[in-house]
């Protein structure tokens, strides 16, 4: 599948990982900030039960 038909969200996963790499932002702290963001879009989407 070449990216241009990719759905919007495997886009947009792309467009992070590079832009995270690119800066050399340590994984852990990509992933605490990955949790903060998970955790405000969630509450965006109150149909959407929050993850544990």
């Amino acid at each position: 599948m070449s990216l241009e038909n990719a759905p919007d969200e495997v886009k947009l996963a792309v467009d992070l990982i590079m832009l995270l790499e690119n800066h050399e932002i340590p994984a852990e702290t990509v992933l605490k900030a990955l949790e903060i963001v998970r955790r405000d879009f969630e509450g965006k989407l109150p149909s959407l039960p929050p993850s544990s």
